[in-house]
């Protein structure tokens, strides 16, 4: 799984802060006032604990970093950056209660912080029973961009905390938010059953359910409303449906065989749980935003409201890969139990990311581990960490199993990821199949226009249907140098030698780094006589690490260029 080099969580807080620097700052920059930066018995100074801190902040080790700038603070070291940074550490290492004791709130201090810092107040608040002041804190219009989001979604359950209840079943609302809206709907069903009000709960989540396929996210909810209800029967065809859109999913498998056996069911979530999702919202929004010091920050605060949320776990370990830091994803990933519905996911990123650092067998017992529950995603994630490992028969095998699964609802993306394992396995009779049915689904898409295409003109069979296939993907995509090596190719192999010139320069210029176009343009060249070009060009295909077939070819034709090679033409 391609993960995004970012810096670490504290150099990227350093964005809320809008104080960020590329160094170490002196005293004067950091805003210390040296005359109150003292020294303990061992001779440590403010300042230095302050420096200590930073470099701990950039390793991403929050705890440390938190430690060191609460020593600073009380040898005497004084400024806004350290306010910022101390109460930053603290939050991003989930030490919330030191982060909403911490937070600043003077006007020195950035807007950014300042407003995180109060949806941080008021969120301890509410995790120490003060309902009453976390309220007053969702209330006030200061907390404002970018919180209000999170702001808006965690008022009501402040609200039912504090036993307001009119307040508390006041449907969130943002304009222009669709992710308030609908969240919001799920929240107020939940607390129209706290306080009694089942018709109205029951009317909200009808409307959930109305959403299509995206329904099956509340279908958990709103069956385990119908079974406290005692509903059983009602539960059941909730949990059918949504396995239709999510088979195997092993909360609605589970759900589902507890309702069958009449078993008891889930109580309704607490004001601190309920408040913990509101959370994870924003969260969520952030993290597919890449704002991950956001995200970290958020999924910090709803685990303080519940922190045995392992949704949590999986979106914290997402957050660390997204910064780099694959040692706090994994930790992350690891801590999830099995048997939960997060289980599989968590096992195929833990996967992924012992596969990006080498541990291939590790890997793929991981990802064995999560599909071994039979969870279509976890199965599809092994499927492709197979085809990773070249394990391409048994890719195949996983694959089959998940188009079995769907049924006639097979989407065309199966068929053409496992074309693409058959081909690699060697059956291209299978693999044209699979292409075939994917176009039938599919007819347009350019991915499978030109692999069809381009394996075709390499076999030298349907030439003609072929570049019409090649050029039709090549139109949806004109910066793509695959797909224009393709039709390059495709000149070569009829014999068009100028035109395919043409067209693989092109690819090499789009795609410099990629052996096989390489190859493909040294061939080229040595038909339209340019031999000395052709040579450079396959001594290049050497130097870019190509597979051992491609490799074997250019040292083959360094040795002997292309004798004997006749082009195949075909009727057009």
């Amino acid at each position: 799984m391609k993960r995004l080099a970012l810096a670490s969580v504290a150099s990227c807080a350093l964005l809320l802060t809008a104080c960020a620097s590329t160094g170490g700052p002196s005293a004067e920059d950091a805003g210390l006032r040296p005359a109150q930066n003292g020294f303990d018995a061992e001779g440590q100074s403010g300042y230095g604990q302050f420096l200590a801190g930073q470099k701990a902040q950039a390793d991403g080790q929050n705890d440390e970093a938190a430690g060191y700038f609460a020593r600073a603070v009380s040898l005497g070291a004084e400024s806004e950056t350290l306010k910022q940074r101390v109460f930053q550490a603290a939050l991003f290492s989930g030490d919330v209660t030191r982060a909403a004791a911490t937070a600043p709130a003077d006007s020195e201090a950035s807007v950014m912080v300042v407003r995180l810092g109060l949806l941080t107040r008021a969120v301890e608040a509410l995790a120490t029973n003060d309902a009453a002041t976390a309220k007053t804190i969702m209330v006030d219009q200061t907390v404002g961009f970018p919180h209000r989001q999170a702001s808006v979604l965690l008022t009501p359950w402040a609200a039912a905390a504090a036993g307001e209840q009119e307040a508390a079943l006041t449907r969130p609302t943002l304009r222009g938010d669709r992710l308030v809206e609908v969240f919001g709907m799920l929240s107020q069903a939940q607390l129209f059953e706290r306080f009694n009000r089942f018709e109205e709960s029951e009317a909200n989540y009808k409307i959930l359910m109305g959403f299509g396929e995206a329904s099956a996210i509340f279908a958990p909810d709103y069956g385990a409303f119908l079974e406290r209800r005692k509903r059983g029967p009602e539960a059941v065809a909730v949990y059918d449906t949504a396995l239709q859109a999510r088979p195997g999913d092993p909360l609605l498998v589970a759900a589902r065989e507890r309702a069958l056996k009449r078993r008891k069911p889930p109580a309704m979530p607490t004001i601190r749980e309920g408040a913990a999702r509101a959370l994870l919202i924003p969260a969520s929004a952030m993290l597919a935003e890449k704002q991950y010091p956001l995200a970290l920050a958020y999924l910090r605060l709803s685990a303080r409201l519940d922190p045995n949320c392992e949704e949590l776990l999986v979106e914290l370990g997402d957050v660390y890969a997204g910064l780099g830091d694959e040692e706090n994803a994994r930790s992350a990933y690891a801590q999830v139990k099995a048997g939960s519905r997060e289980y599989p996911s968590a096992r195929s990123r833990l996967a992924w990311s012992l596969q990006a650092a080498g541990d291939k067998d590790k890997a793929l017992k991981m990802a064995a581990d999560g599909a071994a529950g039979g969870q279509r995603d976890a199965l599809l994630t092994y499927a492709d960490l197979l085809r990773a490992n070249e394990r391409f028969p048994e890719s195949v095998e996983t694959i089959t199993r998940v188009i079995v699964m769907d049924g006639d609802k097979a989407d065309w993306r199966l068929f053409y990821m496992r074309a693409v394992a058959r081909d690699r396995a060697g059956d291209w009779t299978g693999a044209e199949a699979d292409l075939k049915k994917a176009l039938e689904l599919q007819p347009d898409d350019p991915e499978l226009l030109n692999y069809l295409g381009y394996a075709w003109i390499d076999r030298g069979q349907n030439l003609g249907p072929a570049m019409e296939m090649v050029q039709k993907a090549v139109a949806a995509n004109p910066r793509s140098g695959a797909m224009i090596d393709s039709l390059g190719w495709a000149y070569f192999r009829m014999g068009d030698y100028r035109n395919a010139v043409e067209y693989l320069e092109r690819a090499v210029t789009l795609e410099p780094a990629d052996p096989d176009i390489n190859d493909h343009l040294g061939d080229a060249y040595w038909q339209v006589g340019r031999q000395i070009e052709a040579r450079f060009q396959w001594t290049r295909v050497l130097q870019l690490k190509p597979d051992a077939a491609i490799q074997a070819r250019a040292e083959g034709k360094l040795k002997d260029g292309l004798q004997g090679v006749k082009p195949v033409v075909a009727e057009r």
